[in-house]
C-alpha cells in the first residue's frame, strides 16, 4: 500500500532504448539496468552501476544495457548523498530498490524510508494541495488558490511550497501533469489523448516536457512498455 503519511506518488518508467539524451530528472530516481550496469555522463563525470540513485536537477546523458532500464521517480524525497550526480546503490538499499523496480510497494515505502534524512512530513495544507493537484492535473491550481489554501501570503506560500516538495510550485504542476500524461500512455491511451487530457496545449507540448525531463520521446517510451 502507499504511505498513509506522504502525499507524494512514486512513479515507475520502462525504458526500452540503449540511450537517454541528455536530460534533468524533476525528481529523485532509481534506475535500475535490466541486463547488466548503466552509466550516466555530465561533463567529464561519469557514475556506472547496475542501479543508481540520480539526484535530480543535473542535466546528464545515459548509457544502458541491452533490453533498457527501469525508472522509479521518488516524488518528495530529497536526494540524501553529498555526491553531484549518483549514488551506486548495494546492500540492503539496492535488494529494496530492486523490488520496488519490479512493483512492490511495501519495497517502495521502506526505501524511502532508508532514504529519508529527515522523517518530517508536509505539513497538512501542503500536503492537501498536493493530493488536489494530483487529483485533477488539467486543472492547473493558479497561486491565488495555494495562497488561499495556506492562508499566506502569495510569495510566501509559494516559498513554503517548494520548501516542503522540493520543487516550485510550478514545476510540480508540469510534472504532475506530465506523470499523468505517461500513466494515460501507458494504459493504452494516444500520444494526443494523454496530452489533452494532462492539461497540454498539444502533441507538441506534451513530446518537448516528456523529452526535457525523461531524455526520450513519448513514442520511445511507449514502445518500451512492450520490452
Amino acid at each position: 500500500m502507499p504511505d498513509p503519511l506522504s502525499p507524494f506518488r512514486n512513479a515507475l518508467l520502462p525504458v526500452g532504448s540503449r540511450r537517454l539524451r541528455a536530460h534533468a530528472n524533476a525528481v529523485t530516481c532509481v534506475l535500475g539496468g535490466r541486463t547488466g550496469p548503466l552509466r550516466l555522463e555530465h561533463k567529464g563525470l561519469r557514475v556506472e552501476g547496475d542501479i543508481l540513485l540520480v539526484r535530480p536537477g543535473i542535466v546528464h546523458a545515459v548509457a544502458l544495457p541491452e533490453r533498457g532500464a527501469d525508472v522509479l521517480y521518488l516524488n518528495g524525497l530529497p536526494f540524501p548523498f553529498q555526491v553531484p550526480l549518483a549514488q551506486a546503490l548495494s546492500g540492503v538499499l539496492a535488494q529494496r530498490a530492486w523490488e520496488a523496480l519490479r512493483g512492490a510497494e511495501d519495497a517502495t515505502n521502506e526505501l524511502r524510508a532508508k532514504l529519508t534524512v529527515s522523517p518530517a512530513a508536509p505539513r497538512d495544507p501542503v500536503a492537501e494541495v498536493v493530493r488536489a493537484i494530483y487529483a485533477d492535473p488539467m486543472q492547473r491550481m493558479h497561486q491565488g488558490e495555494l495562497a488561499r489554501r495556506l492562508h499566506l501570503e502569495r510569495t510566501q506560500a509559494l516559498r513554503c511550497f517548494k520548501a516542503a516538495t522540493g520543487q516550485s510550485f510550478r514545476q510540480f504542476k508540469s510534472w504532475s501533469a506530465l506523470q499523468f500524461a505517461a500513466q494515460l500512455m501507458a494504459d493504452g491511451a494516444l500520444v494526443r489523448t494523454a496530452a489533452l487530457d494532462a492539461g497540454f496545449a498539444d502533441t507538441a507540448h506534451l513530446s518537448r516536457v516528456f523529452s526535457r525531463y525523461f531524455g526520450l520521446t513519448p513514442s520511445a517510451a511507449i514502445a518500451g512498455l512492450s520490452l
